[in-house]
């Protein structure tokens, strides 16, 4: 099979079971399979394909996300091992980067805390742009603990990385940053979520409770659709200052801040 056949052929598989973009995820597992870029596919219609597809692409139609397929998954500047033991680094979750960043601007060597570090993609952003920062990830999974290593290995960022939940943030920092579960339940939303682990998805008030923890000059949270409210009043009633509501680049209110 050409790779001009193998493309249609995925697209239409992957739009026969209800992926949202079958054009685009058929170009980057072709795109893997041929060690080359979404463009470069073009470049390649008349290479022949081998087996190497045909697993990726039934994972993929079984709405396994595709990150996971893939193995990696970028995010802000860097390119990070991904798979189930941590959830799929998010383009929303880039705007807690831009704003710890932002925060920060003018603290010398800032001590930044990431809790629930999952796969290392907050706060290896963190490290990567703001390099004299030292950067702190918890998480109670040891599993994802063990992703977040092996990239920062990878990347040779340097990160302490320790086991870990809310009470690290009563230890004193500059900024506290967090994507704490907030999804109530799956019923109704995308099939993929069913991959990724729930402890990481699934719960209610780790905003509050990581905002009466906290030992910081700025805390940053994210929160899911219709939560900013509530979580920047919760954050008002701890005493913070400069409450603030930051969209995401698709325009959802996705981020809530404030100063101790």
């Amino acid at each position: 099979m050409t790779a001009r056949e193998a493309l249609s052929e995925a697209e239409r598989r992957l739009a026969a079971a209800g992926v949202e973009t079958p054009r685009v995820d058929a170009e980057l597992l072709l795109a893997h399979v041929l060690g080359t870029t979404r463009s470069g596919v073009y470049a390649s219609l008349d290479r022949q394909v081998d087996g190497e597809l045909e697993p990726l692409l039934v994972r993929r139609e079984a709405r396994e996300p595709l990150a996971y397929v893939l193995g990696e998954w970028g995010f802000r500047r860097l390119t990070l091992k991904t798979d189930d033991r941590a959830l799929v680094p998010r383009p929303e979750s880039e705007t807690l980067v831009e704003r710890v960043l932002a925060l920060a601007a003018r603290i010398e060597a800032p001590a930044v805390l990431d809790v629930g570090v999952g796969s290392g993609a907050i706060a290896l952003a963190v490290k990567d742009e703001r390099p004299d920062a030292r950067v702190t990830g918890v998480d109670v999974s040891p599993a994802a603990l063990a992703l977040a290593r092996e990239n920062a290995d990878r990347l040779g960022l340097d990160l302490d990385l320790r086991e870990g939940g809310i009470d690290a943030a009563a230890d004193g920092w500059d900024v506290v940053v967090s994507n704490p579960p907030y999804v109530e339940s799956l019923d109704g939303l995308q099939p993929e979520l069913r991959y990724e682990p729930s402890g990481a998805l699934l719960g209610a008030g780790f905003h509050e409770a990581i905002a009466r923890a906290a030992r910081t000059r700025y805390l940053v949270l994210e929160v899911g659709d219709g939560q900013a409210p509530s979580v920047a009043a919760a954050l008002a009633a701890e005493g913070y200052a400069d409450v603030a509501i930051v969209r995401d680049l698709a325009g959802r209110e996705r981020v809530v801040e404030g100063r101790r």
